[in-house]
């Protein structure tokens, strides 16, 4: 399986941190998120790893450079400035990903949810990771009921930004500049998605204070 990592957004909410470093190479304890997630997945036993880029796309690169630090192969996929949204972003990475199941992870979570796990989905459409409700979102974004994400019900959970996706999700994806969200809600309304609740250590980081948060984990 391949996994890809979401880093091509410029992080507006964590400014001014990112006015001059990229979300991802922002440091928890040292050493970056992303570099983070690459030390994980490659113990996880990945080794093709996709990572967009369009913000400060030259730093994260001279960063990364192949991945061979970790015993990874990085492929990029470039995006233009504006960058193209979870969507369309990993819509423009599909040939990078092959033909079967992918790990998706956004670049700004801190988590201690075991990857290796992810390479055991069998995934149809895609399969989501959920977490209880952090603070910043108390009413959840999804139900999971039975193995399966549906959009109505209680308990609600947040989407943790931890999937695997089927290419074939996004064969009726617009194209373009998009966030995989109401795509996500129009297959969860069709039961087309999985889900596992995962209750251990996971923080979004998206705002300095969040950051500052996470620092002594």
């Amino acid at each position: 399986m391949r996994a890809m990592i979401l880093a091509a957004g410029r992080g507006e909410r964590l400014r001014p941190l990112t006015d001059t470093t990229p979300k991802p190479l922002l440091q928890v304890g040292g050493q970056s998120l992303i570099e983070r997630h690459l030390e994980k997945l490659a113990a996880a036993g990945f080794r093709e790893i996709i990572i967009n880029l369009a913000y400060r796309a030259d730093m994260i690169r001279d960063t990364l450079g192949n991945g061979s630090t970790w015993g990874l192969n990085i492929h990029y996929s470039l995006e233009p400035t504006a960058a193209l949204g979870t969507g369309g972003g990993i819509q423009k990475a599909l040939p990078l990903l092959g033909e079967s199941p992918f790990a998706i992870i956004n670049s700004d979570v801190f988590s201690h949810y075991p990857l290796a796990r992810l390479r055991a989905i069998k995934c149809n459409h895609a399969h989501l990771v959920m977490v209880p409700n952090p603070t910043h979102n108390p009413d959840g974004d999804f139900v999971l009921q039975g193995g399966h994400i549906i959009l109505d019900g209680q308990p609600r959970y947040t989407f943790s930004g931890i999937s695997v996706y089927h290419p074939r999700f996004f064969d009726s994806a617009p194209g373009g500049r998009y966030s995989v969200v109401p795509i996500l809600r129009a297959a969860a309304a069709e039961q087309k998605l999985t889900g596992e609740i995962f209750r251990g250590s996971w923080h979004d980081i998206g705002t300095p204070e969040r950051l500052k948060s996470v620092c002594g984990h």
